[in-house]
């Protein structure tokens, strides 16, 4: 005799439980953030902190701070580095030269791997919280081959978009959280694909003096090498579609 009040309790609460899960309030309010520090950095000019000028004049203070506080020093540039990317800020290139400079190349690469990569998950997270349900509903039918496509093969593609330059970084970490991308092939894949040009950064801060452009450091034989592993990436992708076999996934 008790069981139909409990099914209608059970029912009320997942009813609710769904209402609280399609609530537009976490959203909200994660826009505001999103919104409020975008208007921060650009309000109080932040990016002239990020530019090689002002880099290179500091160099010395920058040094003198790191070697009398290595630890706070890796820390707060980590910080810095996850702040910058998930935020989809500019800058990165040239905190990835600090790296190199402060730290060395193998220690630079190491820790600006581990900023760029967590600031990337967050920026790959919010892009799907805010806008994957919206970007399913409303191109979902159109947008599933292409979906079931990039979901198969997804280390291979993001290893190749990360690795070509001629994809930007921010714009790789927004559109791929609007796809079924698992979320630990995008951290492994991002994290593996961003090794290379991070240690040719980092490793031309070790020259910070001698640098007067960046498009020193990416010359045509680099950006003509990295593309090259870019393209060695989608290898894989290009022998099953000749070969007609499924990837292992599928």
């Amino acid at each position: 005799m008790m069981t139909q009040p409990m099914e209608q309790t059970m029912s009320n609460s997942s009813s609710i439980s769904a209402e609280q899960r399609s609530s537009p309030i976490g959203k909200i309010v994660l826009a505001l953030l999103l919104t409020t520090g975008i208007g921060a950095f650009l309000y109080f000019d932040l990016g002239q902190y990020l530019s090689l000028d002002s880099l290179k004049s500091n160099r010395d203070q920058l040094l003198a701070y790191t070697e009398n506080n290595f630890t706070l020093a890796v820390s707060l540039f980590i910080l810095i580095y996850i702040v910058q990317t998930a935020f989809s800020l500019p800058g990165g290139a040239i905190l990835t030269l600090a790296g190199g400079f402060l730290f060395g190349s193998i220690l630079g690469t190491l820790v600006v791997n581990v900023g760029a990569t967590t600031g990337a998950t967050l920026a790959f997270l919010a892009a799907r919280y805010l806008l994957r349900d919206w970007v399913e509903n409303k191109f979902g039918d159109r947008l599933g081959p292409i979906q079931t496509g990039v979901a198969q093969n997804a280390f291979s593609y993001l290893m190749t978009l990360r690795l070509i330059p001629a994809f930007p970084f921010f714009l790789v970490n927004l559109v791929s959280g609007l796809t079924r991308v698992n979320l630990g092939t995008y951290i492994g894949a991002t994290a593996l694909g961003i090794i290379p040009g991070s240690f040719v950064f980092a490793f031309a801060g070790r020259q910070l003096g001698t640098i007067n452009s960046l498009s020193e450091i990416a010359s045509p034989p680099v950006l003509l090498a990295f593309t090259f592993l870019g393209l060695l990436a989608i290898m894989p992708i290009v022998y099953r579609k000749i070969t007609g076999k499924s990837s292992p996934g599928a």
